[in-house]
């Protein structure tokens, strides 16, 4: 089993700034792909950003050149750095790791608010 931990939201101003964070109970190694996605009140689930084993970035047109995904393996860990917020940001942002190997799978974690709001 995989254990999958966010930290870094909170409220912040628009333009502001912020880093989340999202850490693996296990090695992320075997992780085919590691994502962040997004939920508003009263909207679907969306992927923001995504990072692949290679190191290949895909994100949602909506946060291009706002955003940077990435990734330190060794510490098993993926940030997603925040950039120019604005009030449409504001979400529930969770983490999302696809394992393959012996911890087969796609995990969540609990998710962490962010609020972008004057």
């Amino acid at each position: 089993q995989v254990q999958l931990m966010e930290s870094g939201g909170g409220l912040v101003q628009p333009g502001g700034s912020l880093r989340l964070s999202c850490t693996a109970s296990q090695s992320v190694f075997s992780v085919k792909a590691m994502s962040w996605y997004r939920q508003a009140p009263g909207k679907q689930r969306e992927l923001v950003a995504k990072i692949e084993t290679g190191g290949a970035t895909d994100y949602a047109d909506s946060v291009k050149g706002r955003f940077t995904i990435s990734r330190d393996n060794a510490k098993n860990t993926a940030h997603l750095q925040m950039n120019s917020l604005k009030p449409e940001d504001t979400a529930v942002y969770y983490c999302n790791a696809d394992y393959v190997g012996a911890f087969r799978g796609s995990y969540w974690g609990q998710g962490t608010q962010v609020t972008v709001s004057s």
